[in-house]
């Protein structure tokens, strides 16, 4: 039995109270058997979708009536509503050319992707499974519905969607289903940048993304070229026992699912094979920060991520080989440098990328477990370490007659004082430091004359 939410069973009700079949369809239905919180509740019906419409009123509105959908609000909640169909051809690799409504929930479940997505649940709980679904997720399978060529090749996006549930239920692909989503990798060139970055982000944060990366890189690869040239390549190195592409995928299943974080261990040493040269004492990779962090905007650019994701990973990638000295003035300047979100993250980054080296060298961990001790500290005590925080701002130094690039030069300088405990954050005297300016280009003259005073 399924428990169906009251908003949801208010429409599938009222559905089957006027003669219609009604049920919630898809991954509401996975997820309920899987003990997850399903994120949304979709219906399918045989109502005709102009049926819907005038049976639900003003609670009703069309939003994809050449597929069969109307969005329904119920108890302040919405739930997509879809007429029983089957699909045409699929030309474009994406998107059926035609829909045809049918009275069949069968024929509506055979039409979908996965056996686990092929289920249904009527307003009182009741199962229909006609593929065996439910027990492909007990066995931890994932089978597509039909032949598996067939069905990825319908829209290819299924093969990345395939690969997202494997990383996040845990599932592994049957046979005919695993040779098909390497078999069709090459359709994931038809796909639109931001589908294809929205089925990487969750494939990422899912619990098993190491280890679906490392089953399927020929499959990510064809979206992801770049990282085609780490898989396999030798260190040569005392600091790793693993290539590039292993070091990095058990740097993964060390780094938090957080989503920015997770990307930046990804591409962190994609630039290494770019960099690789040897010597007596082994392989060095270096510059390999500044290339990674280069070929992570171009990565980030192509799958048209939003300019903050973008900038925060390549910022992480690029400072993730970057020392910060584990003592308060290190950490200040990293903070000033960062900001408290990015510096966390990118400790977890350094955390991961070390907890992928040779055992003999994951000693950094308690320098990183220091790092994050400092931080806290700094945080409790409220330190100034951004310009929000200085005690004086740009209007202190408008009526000390700074204008334009200086005014913003000097209130980096005042900072910069404060975060190196070379001056207090303190109001009077920073209005004094800030006088001398005029004078003193070097804040480090600056503060000596400060000093005298």
């Amino acid at each position: 039995m399924i428990e169906i939410p009251e908003y949801a069973a208010q429409v599938l009700q009222t559905l089957e109270s006027n003669g219609f079949e009604a049920w919630c369809v898809g991954g509401c239905v996975r997820d309920s058997l899987l003990g997850r919180t399903p994120q949304d509740w979709d219906a399918a019906t045989s109502a005709l979708p102009e049926q819907v419409l005038e049976l639900f009123g003003a609670q009703a509105r069309p939003t994809g009536l050449r597929h069969g959908t109307v969005t329904v609000r119920s108890s302040g909640q919405s739930i997509e509503v879809t007429t029983f169909r089957t699909d045409g051809t699929y030309r474009d690799g994406r998107r059926p050319d035609s829909v045809t409504f049918t009275r069949s929930l069968r024929e509506d479940l055979s039409r979908r992707d996965f056996t686990v997505n092929a289920m249904a649940a009527d307003v009182r709980g009741t199962l229909c499974d006609p593929f065996g679904g439910r027990d492909d997720l007990r066995a931890g399978t994932l089978r597509c519905v039909g032949r598996a060529e067939d069905r990825l090749a319908e829209d290819a996006l299924r093969i990345l969607r395939g690969l997202r549930f494997c990383a996040v239920l845990g599932l592994s692909a049957e046979p005919e289903t695993d040779r098909g989503l390497r078999s069709c990798r090459s359709l994931l060139n038809r796909i639109a940048a931001e589908r294809v970055r929205a089925e990487l982000d969750g494939l990422l944060c899912g619990p098993a993304a190491a280890q679906v990366l490392r089953a399927y890189p020929e499959v990510v690869g064809t979206v992801l070229p770049e990282l085609l040239p780490m898989v396999g390549f030798d260190q040569r190195s005392r600091y790793h026992c693993y290539d590039v592409w292993e070091h990095t995928l058990h740097a993964l299943e060390n780094a938090p699912p957080d989503r920015l974080v997770r990307w930046a261990v990804l591409l962190h040493d994609a630039g290494k094979p770019r960099c690789f040269t040897q010597d007596e004492r082994g392989g060095h990779f270096y510059g390999h920060p500044a290339v990674s962090a280069r070929m992570a905007d171009g990565i980030m650019e192509r799958l048209r991520f939003d300019a903050a994701s973008r900038q925060a990973v390549v910022t992480l990638v690029e400072w993730h080989d970057r020392d910060i000295p584990r003592t308060e003035k290190g950490v200040r300047r990293a903070l000033m440098r960062l900001g408290e979100t990015r510096l966390r993250q990118l400790l977890a980054v350094k955390r991961a990328d070390n907890l992928g080296q040779a055992p003999e060298y994951r000693g950094r961990q308690t320098e990183l477990d220091r790092g994050e001790e400092i931080l806290e500290e700094l945080l409790r005590e409220n330190a100034c370490f951004s310009l929000r925080d200085l005690a004086v701002n740009g209007r202190d130094l408008l009526a000390l007659d700074f204008h334009g690039p200086e005014l913003g030069a000097a209130l980096e300088r005042l900072l910069l004082a404060v975060v190196d405990g070379e001056a207090p954050n303190e109001r009077a005297g920073l209005l004094k430091m800030a006088k001398l300016l005029k004078d003193a280009p070097d804040i480090r003259v600056i503060d000596r004359k400060y000093e005298q005073k």
